[in-house]
């Protein structure tokens, strides 16, 4: 029976083996982690930077997009994943057009990706694939998503299967195969979305 417990316990220890945080506290305010490259889908001048946030989940520095485009987006280039969870916390802190907050993954360039994005504009959390520079809706439902308010965004892929959660709770299941390559994740805004992102984590499940 302890020999059981034991396989048991190594087996447990060993499931987030494969996961990773990026909690942007060892980057200098002002630059992008190492790793990391930025741009937009579409048009516009995004500005990604690690900036101090006193309200920081860990502290005391944030992901920030204080800029305007498209569809801004920073990803880390050198995490490839196929099957696994990306998540992150992020805080939607203005914006006239829009406030939203999103993570990448199965990024294969600033044109194909997978996004989830939580909306504190509309209240809804949302699930596109980007093709040719082209956004497609795959789902969307109503949530809560309050301004200046940390939240928790988590997209789960296995295959064609996909499940978004935010703060813990499922908002969407679905199944899509347009993107069924291993690629980069990341984070994402919309337009002039000035957003936070904080405890970014990612790996196998």
């Amino acid at each position: 029976m302890q020999k059981v417990l034991l396989v048991l316990a190594a087996l447990l220890g060993s499931a987030d083996v494969m996961a990773e945080t990026e909690t942007f506290d060892n980057t200098a305010v002002g630059s992008l982690p190492k790793g990391w490259i930025s741009g937009v889908t579409g048009f516009g001048s995004p500005l990604w930077a690690v900036a101090p946030d006193p309200t920081a989940p860990s502290k005391p520095n944030v992901l920030k997009q204080s800029g305007s485009g498209t569809y801004p987006w920073a990803v880390k280039k050198d995490a490839t994943l196929g099957d696994g969870f990306v998540e992150t916390k992020f805080k939607s802190i203005a914006g006239k057009e829009d406030q939203a907050g999103g993570v990448v993954w199965r990024f294969q360039n600033g044109r194909t990706y997978y996004v989830a994005r939580a909306n504190a504009d509309e209240d809804n959390v949302s699930l596109y694939y980007t093709t040719l520079g082209i956004r497609s809706t795959i789902k969307y439902v109503n949530a809560p998503v309050p301004i200046n308010v940390w939240h928790t965004l988590r997209a789960e892929f296995q295959g064609k299967r996909i499940r978004i959660l935010l703060n813990g709770k499922l908002y969407i299941e679905a199944e899509d195969e347009h993107i069924k390559e291993p690629g980069a994740v990341g984070v994402w805004t919309k337009a002039d979305s000035v957003t936070a992102f904080d405890d970014f984590n990612y790996g196998t499940r």
